[in-house]
């Protein structure tokens, strides 16, 4: 039932990318790079802050840590291959080298839908019952809610890709997109998509309205407990552990909601193919940002971290100058 059809004629997709002139390809080049590494060692150097720093070692930054690396294959997955495309102008994407791109990316998309939604029990938990955070948010059941998210989201995609797999594909071969995404590729079908865009529709609605219902729910019923109590506890309980969480929901969702919220397909709009840079390339560049600049816990260890680190490059770089004094 869930081959893959055998009819296919196409063995390469071309991705048309951002067409323009050799100068501003440089441009976007360069902007591309920049964006894409700045992605990386902001990750990582969450990453360490939270592995380094004992204050750090809760459920709530666990959680953050896993989000991390989501954000570094996120853009790993889509980034490389547009500025191999500006460099090199080779816009071939081999048939499952393209299937196997667009699995990864729904299933990191699909991963942190539920992962976000973790992330706000933890905060009900935290706040609504916090003499039962410890016994509720364990390690082992924060392991099992982390490891849950990753296999329900690659299981959701899985399910997605092989109905599209099954359909055929016999020409054009040209996406309208900067990476394998699944509108693009429906309107390259030969044969009738209206089931795999009628699985990848329900698919969709319960991957994102899940995960938001369980989120709005949440702190639905954290605004109530922080009406209760005084308004100096009510400021630093808001801005210190749900203002960074709430806005990052905001970003992924209003533009996960506008691109897939929609059962028809979308693919041939250039507009599209512009508005995915929001959560493909900017969210994952925008995440640690917020929740550094949000949250006064991650920030006193990240500055911790660096200036730990500059000391120890300062004394090493001193005791090289010393030992080529005794020399």
């Amino acid at each position: 039932m869930f081959s893959v059809r055998d009819s296919n004629n196409i063995s390469v997709f071309i991705l048309i990318g951002f067409p323009t002139c050799a100068q501003l390809q440089s441009v976007l080049f360069t902007v591309f790079l920049i964006i894409y590494i700045i992605t990386l060692t902001e990750n990582v150097v969450i990453i360490l802050t939270i592995k380094i720093n004992i204050t750090l070692h809760k459920p709530m930054y666990y959680l953050l840590g896993s989000l991390s690396v989501l954000e570094i294959w996120y853009v790993t997955v889509t980034v490389p291959n547009l500025l191999n495309n500006f460099l090199t102008q080779n816009r071939n994407i081999y048939f499952y080298a393209c299937f196997a791109q667009l699995y990864i990316f729904i299933s990191l998309a699909c991963t942190e839908c539920f992962l976000l939604a973790v992330m706000a029990f933890d905060r009900y938990v935290a706040i609504c019952i916090p003499l039962r955070y410890t016994v509720i948010m364990s390690n082992t059941f924060c392991l099992h809610l982390v490891v849950g998210s990753w296999v329900l989201g690659f299981a959701i995609a899985m399910v997605k890709v092989i109905f599209i797999l099954r359909l055929s594909f016999c020409g054009p071969n040209v996406i309208n997109h900067f990476f394998c995404d699944i509108s693009p590729i429906l309107n390259l079908a030969c044969t009738d998509v209206s089931l795999a865009q009628f699985v990848d529709f329900i698919l969709g609605m319960v991957v994102t309205l899940v995960p938001l219902a369980l989120i709005s729910f949440t702190y639905l019923r954290i605004i109530w407990s922080i009406l209760k109590i005084s308004k100096s506890i009510r400021q630093t309980k808001v801005y210190s552990t749900c203002a960074s969480h709430l806005t990052i929901v905001a970003i992924f969702f209003s533009t996960t909601f506008f691109i897939y919220g929609r059962p028809n397909k979308i693919g041939a709009y250039d507009s599209n193919k512009y508005l995915s840079i929001l959560y493909s390339v900017l969210t994952p560049l925008l995440n640690p940002i917020i929740y550094c600049l949000r949250n006064a816990e991650v920030k006193k260890a990240l500055e911790k971290t660096l200036r730990l680190s500059g000391e120890k490059h300062t004394s090493s770089q001193s005791g090289f100058k010393n030992t080529g004094r005794s020399a």
